[in-house]
């Protein structure tokens, strides 16, 4: 795992974003949304669909599964994160992934 799979998804816009010198409301231009709807994203308060992830990687020249892993680890851990037995039940809900994948 890289450093940056260790910070948020948001984080992770924001610094590219810094990386590349852009204002915030450039890109937001670029990804035809509203800048306020970025500053979200970058803070971890709003969601991206799965297209805007798909711009974002396009945008930022990034791998857009990659992207998407990154995306949905945080989906994960923000939702075990205060359960006493989340650390478990992660090891469990991965053992179920692989079952139900064999049921398709």
């Amino acid at each position: 795992m890289t450093k940056n799979n260790l910070t948020t998804f948001g984080e992770y816009i924001r610094k590219l974003r810094d990386e590349e010198g852009l204002p915030l409301r450039k890109v937001a231009a670029e990804l035809d949304i509203d800048p306020s709807q970025l500053a979200k994203i970058e803070r971890n308060e709003r969601l991206p669909t799965k297209e805007l992830i798909k711009q974002i990687a396009i945008f930022f020249k990034q791998d857009v599964h990659e992207l998407k892993i990154h995306f949905l680890s945080d989906q994960i851990a923000f939702q075990i994160l205060d359960e006493e037995d989340g650390i478990k039940a992660l090891k469990v809900a991965e053992k179920k992934v692989e079952y139900l994948k064999k049921q398709k």
